[in-house]
């Protein structure tokens, strides 16, 4: 039977996670159907009608669907549930918060942050914060996963041509109810999907010399990550937390300022592409990881650095 994955969206668009949890789910099952709850979401199903290897979309409209609850999705998955042997969802609140819930009234074992999958039954994820990766086999039937979508590549979309099907919602729970949704809205690029993150840690000192790392992201074009250490300080909003208990990030650059480099950060950026960190501490456990290290005063390198990147944008203009 096919792989279903839940599509997470906002009525008019698909996430990105969406796309990376479709590649995941063709490791499992080439036949993919993907679940769209929404409303006034036909955009959102068509979009995934055209994802490749998508083979079917099961659209459910209804007005408590416009901003689901988990307690509602839930009875929703479970509604179309016996045609799967996998359901899948993004590694992301949506899916840690709708998932668990799926395999407890299931009554399966859940297999969480999935970053490679093996075979039908056997998976790779991490634990102890991202310090140990290890190899997991379920005995269960069906098989609830979610995805760590840094680690998988993004479907591609507007090649493919699935059949959409119309799904009868179910009533609503009532044991839950959505009150609103507090977005920080801002010009730079989204933390998750940026090509390039610079973040700033405790070495950074205090909120204003902060400053110098948004800087610094400005001239690149980049988004604004930081340690829990500068979260917990006060240097930078919580939205901006990379690392465990914040946000899993796999840029195509990763610039750490003035991060020592704890295993609860580390688990939150490693996957990136190339990473670069700027520490005055030879010893700082972010070189182990990092592609290129400077040891150096991050208040004198950054600035320089700044002022040779624009130096370069000046002079690609004038050509």
């Amino acid at each position: 039977m096919p792989a279903l994955v839940i599509a997470q969206h906002d009525n008019r668009r698909l996430d990105p996670a969406t796309l990376a949890t479709v590649t995941a789910a063709r490791v499992l099952d080439s036949a993919v159907d993907v679940l769209v709850a929404g409303h006034g979401a036909r955009a959102v199903a068509e979009e995934a009608a055209s994802v490749e290897g998508v083979r079917r979309v099961l659209s459910s409209e209804a007005e408590h669907f416009a901003n689901p609850v988990a307690e509602d999705l839930t009875e929703l998955v479970l509604q179309v549930a016996d045609g799967f042997d996998a359901i899948l969802a993004p590694s992301t609140t949506f899916g840690r918060n709708l998932l668990p819930r799926v395999a407890a009234r299931l009554d399966v074992a859940q297999i969480s942050d999935v970053v490679e999958v093996l075979a039908p039954d056997t998976f790779k994820r991490y634990i102890y914060a991202g310090n140990v990766l290890c190899t997991v086999r379920t005995k269960d039937s069906r098989r609830v996963l979610t995805v760590r979508t840094t680690a998988f590549e993004k479907a591609a979309t507007g090649v493919g041509s699935a059949a959409i099907e119309e799904v009868p919602a179910p009533p609503r729970t009532g044991l839950a109810r959505f009150v609103r949704r507090e977005v920080h809205r801002s010009e730079r690029p989204d933390l998750t999907t940026a090509r390039i993150v610079v973040s700033g840690g405790r070495g950074v000192g205090s909120k204003e010399n902060f400053q110098l790392v948004e800087r610094l992201a400005d001239v690149l074009g980049a988004a604004i990550g930081a340690s829990r250490a500068a979260v917990d300080a006060g240097f930078a909003p919580n939205d901006w937390q990379v690392g465990q208990t914040g946000k899993i990030v796999a840029p195509e650059l990763y610039i750490a300022i003035g991060i020592s480099g704890a295993i609860q950060h580390l688990a939150g950026m490693k996957d990136s592409k190339i990473i670069v960190a700027i520490n005055k501490d030879p010893e700082a456990p972010i070189f182990e990881v990092a592609d290129c290290g400077l040891v150096a005063d991050l208040f004198k390198a950054v600035p320089e650095l700044i002022e040779e990147i624009e130096r370069v944008k000046r002079e690609r203009s004038a050509a």
